[in-house]
Formats: structure tokens, sequence, C-alpha cells
């Protein structure tokens, strides 16, 4: 299957010649330019319904292997984190043992502060720290992970950067860094802070990040419960008892946002991650996910769209030699499509253009997007499969007409 591919709209050209024009070009002319109308035509065709229902306000869910976007609802509007935040929290300890920089076994301080804000005193989740002490980096890790434990967090920020304000810097830094751009954080625990957002899109590719990147810390979402003080709590995430394959991530709950949840279930080859919020209890939120991930896993087929190395597709070039340049990825492109409604699987290839020549081999050019309903289920980056050197004068003269012929309607 080949695509055309369709360039972006935001392209203007300012080039001004003045050549006679051949019948023959005047007629390529005019067919481009119904290719465009009919192009602009498909984009703002209606959407399709969604393929499932959820009570949550915002939910995303998606596949591990090819990112396959399964699910989507309101996934970009901001919410408060609430202890989902505790994921980032994570994310910069994990990311710092990964580089060395700590151990399982360095111990950290507990503050008055960290005690007070956290601990027993607080009446919030802790993991019942003692005033003064030094405990081990993995017992925190533990306690933040399974217990959801506040004083666990500060104790940790207070130890990395000094303060728990510079390590909510440290956060938003970090979350920039591995690509989610709404994120922000106030705090190391997700408790009620002003300018303190997330989306469930970033959070669930956040769940994705913490398993991809470090999966040998990542183990300790799956862990049922977790003593300290001889006192045993039970992990509060709904999905780990229901053997549903799951193994992670996170709860949290706000009186603004409702109930939320990062999830992760496994079964066979498969792993999914979703990210919900705005539930109205406890026992909706564990229904509601459950229901959500039960159908992801269900309700899909693996589809392979292209093989590593196939073309793809080609976008048009200017003043190049060839009128066109072939597209391909980087690897094979597969995609799970709903069982039921494969009919509302849609692709498109996008580029901003047309390609100014030269056109080196290997230069990233467009993504190729695919639509499961009104949901975009997967952008994947594509690049030059050939060179295409500059055209001689009579074909730079062609595309320059045509450009300003069409140009516009871009």
């Amino acid at each position: 299957m080949r695509l055309i591919a369709q360039s972006g709209f935001c392209y203007a050209s300012t080039m001004s010649p003045n050549f006679n024009l051949a019948p023959g070009v005047i007629l390529r002319i005019l067919n481009s330019v119904t290719i465009c109308m009919v192009s602009l035509l498909i984009v703002v065709s209606s959407a399709q319904a969604q393929l499932f229902e959820t009570r949550a306000k915002q939910a995303y869910l998606i596949d591990a292997d090819t990112q396959t976007v399964l699910f989507s609802k309101d996934p970009d509007t901001p919410i408060p984190p609430a202890s989902l935040a505790k994921l980032m929290t994570m994310e910069v300890v994990f990311n710092a043992i990964k580089a060395g920089r700590l151990t399982l076994d360095s111990e950290f301080y507990v503050s008055e502060n960290a005690w007070r804000t956290g601990g027993a005193v607080s009446g919030t989740s802790t993991m019942f720290a003692e005033l003064k002490s030094s405990i081990r980096l993995e017992d925190l890790i533990k306690g933040v992970v399974v217990q959801s434990a506040n004083d666990g967090c500060i104790i940790i920020a207070e130890g990395m950067a000094g303060s728990e304000e510079n390590f909510a810097r440290l956060m938003t830094e970090r979350a920039r860094e591995i690509g989610l751009p709404n994120s922000v954080f106030i705090n190391s625990t997700g408790l009620p802070a002003e300018g303190q957002q997330v989306t469930v899109r970033e959070l669930a590719l956040l769940g994705l990040h913490l398993w991809r990147e470090y999966p040998e810390l990542y183990k300790y979402y799956a862990l049922r419960e977790f003593s300290w003080n001889n006192i045993n709590q039970r992990n509060r995430n709904p999905l780990l008892p229901m053997d549903i394959g799951a193994d992670g991530l996170k709860t949290g709950f706000t009186e603004e946002s409702g109930y939320g949840i990062v999830g992760s279930i496994t079964r066979g080859d498969r792993r999914l991650f979703v990210a919900m919020s705005g539930m109205s209890s406890q026992r909706e939120r564990a229904e509601e996910a459950r229901k959500i991930l039960d159908w992801g896993m269900r309700a899909f087929e693996r589809l392979d769209l292209y093989s590593a190395g196939e073309i793809i597709g080609e976008a048009k070039t200017y003043g190049g030699a060839k009128r066109e340049v072939a597209l391909k990825a980087k690897g094979p492109i597969s995609i799970f499509v709903p069982i039921t409604n494969r009919d509302q699987l849609k692709a498109r290839i996008v580029y901003q253009g047309p390609v100014k020549a030269p056109v080196e081999e290997g230069a990233e050019i467009g993504v190729l997007r695919v639509w499961i309903g009104d949901t975009r289920s997967q952008e994947t980056p594509l690049y030059a499969a050939e060179s295409v050197e500059t055209g001689a004068l009579h074909l730079r003269a062609v595309d320059a007409i045509e450009e300003l012929m069409i140009g516009w309607l871009r």
C-alpha cells in the first residue's frame, strides 16, 4: 500500500517567475489545483464516533509496542496530578540511579519539615519515617511506590536537591527532556499547589517511559505491600489484585479533578498503559480502569502496515531533478486496529512542502499519521529514501509557476 502525501497548508511561495506557459504545463497545474482542493475536503471530513464509552472525564490508552493510541478522550486538558505526580518524582530518582549518581543503598536524612509535612503528624499518606533517622533509598522508593508516602517524597527531594522547591524544578525540567511539554510540578508529592498540572496523555507516556527506561526499577510498582516501622500497608492500586496481568502504576485523588489512575497490564506479548481522571469514587475508578484495559486487549488485532525499508509514499519536490522524493520509515510500521470497525482506519502522509531540492537521502521529511475513528492513533517520522539533486533551469521554472498558482491553497 502506497499513500498519496499531503503537504502542509502553512507553506507559501514567495517566488514571482515570468515565463510563458506551455499548454501541457497549464493542464498539469490545473490538475494539481484539483488534487489540493480534494485533499482539503478530506481533511475537514466529519469525525467518526468514539469506539468506547467511559465515565472518566479524561482517558488515554496506548499499546506499548506499536505506540498505537487505542482510545483518547479529552487527553490534553490540564488537571491537578494529586499523587500521580509521584511518577515524575520516581523518574528523577530512577534517572539518577541509572546515571550512577545514586545507589539503592544511598541514605537520606529525615528532616523535621519532611516529618511534619508528610509524616504521621500530617494526616496524609505516609510511610511513618522517624524524625532525624536515616533511610536507605530503596526503602524510600518502596514507601513512595507502594504507600504513596509523602514523607518519603520530601525526604528524597531534600536529599537530592536541598529543598522540595528545587526538586520540583528538576521534575519539570526532566519532564521537558523526556518529551512532556505541558506537565508542571510545584512539589514532589502532588499535594495541592497552584500551577501544578499534568495531562492524561503525558501521564500515560510517562508510565511507558518508566517501563522502557528502567526495567529493573519498574518492578517496584508490582509490589502488593510494604512494611516500615512495624506497620504493613497494601498497595493502593486496585488493578494489582484483580489477576488481569497488572504490574503498575499509581492512583491519585483531588477534590478538583476526582479519582485518577495510571495503570499497566501485560498479556502474552502485549502491554497496555492507561491514564484516567475525573471519576467519582474509588469503585468507579477500579471498574473503569479494568473495563478499558480488558477492552484494549480484546477488541484490537495487529495489522502490519509496512515492512522495513518499504516505500510508503512520495513527497513533492521543488526545483528538483525529480518531481517527487520517495519516503520510508526507519523500521517496520504496525498498528492495532479494532476488529469490528476496520473501516474507521485512515492514514495520511503529512509534510511541509513542496520539499526544496537538493534533498539528501535520510533527511526527515514528514510523518505518517494514522487515525482510528476520530482518534489520531499513531504518528511515525518519514525520511527520504533517495537523494534528489537540483533540477535543470526549465524544471525549476515549471515548479516556480506551479507554486505561484496553487500555493495559496495550502
